[in-house]
């Protein structure tokens, strides 16, 4: 993990991690082969915009309020295996990929919840944490209902 010398380094970090995200879900938005898959992937990608405006907001006045919660996870993503994102996924695939992102983005948060100083933004990115979890069980959620019961 990169080395950050203050606070605003490791905000303007998680600042462009959403930022990434929110342009991967819109790019598998842009691709996809149903409107169904298209609205799950607009709606992530809403989800990180809205992220990356509270990490803005933070930075900027340095007011965040957090509430401890539990999310489940069905650990899906430690068996299953997708390829890159391309223009023609399976809704499958798209799906896989998005459960380890959002598992990638869980580990982030969490990485940087220990290696900040301010109870505040421990705070902070253990809430982002929290969020990443919970699109990630969405993301379990829609492949069980999706995928595993076609099959």
């Amino acid at each position: 993990m990169k080395n950050f010398s203050n606070v605003n380094e490791v905000l303007d970090f998680a600042i462009d991690s959403e930022q990434q995200a929110a342009d991967f879900y819109d790019s598998l938005a842009k691709e996809a082969s149903t409107k169904e898959m298209q609205k799950t992937f607009d709606r992530f990608a809403k989800e990180e915009k809205g992220h990356k405006a509270r990490l803005l907001k933070i930075k900027n006045e340095g007011v965040f309020e957090t509430k401890k919660e539990d999310v489940l996870d069905l650990k899906m993503t430690d068996y299953l295996v997708a390829g890159p994102a391309s223009g023609n996924m399976s809704y499958q695939d798209a799906l896989i990929l998005a459960m380890k992102r959002e598992k990638a983005a869980f580990k982030l948060y969490i990485k940087l919840s220990e290696i900040v100083s301010s109870d505040d933004l421990k705070n902070i990115f253990r809430k982002l944490a929290n969020d990443e979890a919970k699109h990630k069980l969405s993301f379990e959620l829609e492949y069980d209902t999706i995928i595993y019961r076609e099959n």
